[in-house]
């Protein structure tokens, strides 16, 4: 993608172009190249040196914006192989999460690629992704949507059952886009650093249930559960009101943090507040009542 700086188009560039409608089309400009679409013909050369923002028009006349693509326009661009997070979900779990540049972060399932592209994106040329799927073909259609935003090189991809662990250690946060993360968080308390950030994504409460109990009984603490809904208005000021269609519950997000728990200096009130225990243990004073791994 370009610079913010810049100000006008030039070979190499990503850009979108948005017509009417807002039917949007998303290329590299090339010199001597043409963008053949049911609206018109466009030759690349007739779009190098343009100022961002300005209007172009087709062989036809077809009219279109010439604009700099933002990351999430990226995203929705992504070719689908499975459901893919949005936005909304992605942009959350990053900052909640605390993914940044330089961080070290774990992935499975890789899916379309659309969350690891966020990823590979957050943590930058010095930060690493790892990336885990069981099925190699998600990850060649995932690879070559991801090579289209020039961040390859930020990822490692792994084709394996994650049953069997995962290679990397002291990771900074781990995301489980499985239907089953429950059964793989001692793999990932593993893989984590002291501290380290769990998070995973699941579409029903009954999964939701399983993994709350796993998480205590894995030693995570601080755990959250939220699922996001965002709200769109119409832009007109003489009729504003909500748009008549709108995404809303997609899956609900559940967080976690490794911690690690001295057995003979258990404080039940504490773990209760952070998670850790439920209701049932809040008037025990057996430390066996916390029989989370060591």
């Amino acid at each position: 993608m370009s610079e913010k700086s810049e100000t006008v188009t030039k070979p190499g560039d990503l850009v979108q172009l948005v017509g009417l409608s807002h039917k949007s089309f998303i290329f590299t400009l090339q010199e001597g190249a043409e963008f053949h679409t049911h609206r018109g013909v466009i030759k690349h050369d007739d779009l190098i040196g343009k100022q961002w923002g300005t209007q172009i028009f087709s062989h036809n006349g077809s009219p279109f914006f010439i604009l700099q693509p933002s990351f999430t326009d990226l995203l929705r661009g992504i070719k689908r192989a499975t459901q893919i997070m949005y936005p909304k979900e992605i942009g959350y779990i990053l900052l909640y999460m605390g993914i940044g540049p330089g961080q070290h972060v774990l992935e499975a399932g890789t899916g379309s690629g659309s969350f690891t592209s966020a990823l590979a994106h957050a943590v930058g040329s010095t930060g690493r992704v790892y990336s885990y799927d069981i099925k190699e073909s998600s990850q060649e259609i995932a690879k070559k949507s991801i090579a289209k935003l020039g961040l390859l090189d930020h990822i490692d991809f792994k084709v394996r059952d994650i049953q069997s662990g995962f290679d990397e250690r002291n990771l900074d946060a781990a995301f489980l886009d499985v239907s089953n993360p429950y059964d793989y968080l001692k793999q990932v308390r593993d893989a984590l650093k002291p501290g380290g950030y769990f998070g995973c994504i699941v579409p029903t409460t009954n999964q939701v249930i399983k993994t709350l109990v796993a998480l205590r009984r894995e030693d995570f603490a601080f755990i959250e559960v939220c699922d996001i809904s965002v709200k769109f208005y119409k832009t007109e000021p003489t009729r504003f009101r909500p748009t008549d269609r709108m995404i809303a519950h997609t899956g609900y997000l559940i967080f976690g943090r490794k911690v690690q728990v001295d057995r003979d200096l258990v404080d039940l009130k504490l773990l209760k507040e952070v998670g850790m225990l439920g209701l049932d243990d809040e008037d025990s004073s057996d430390g066996d009542v916390f029989e989370g791994q060591e």
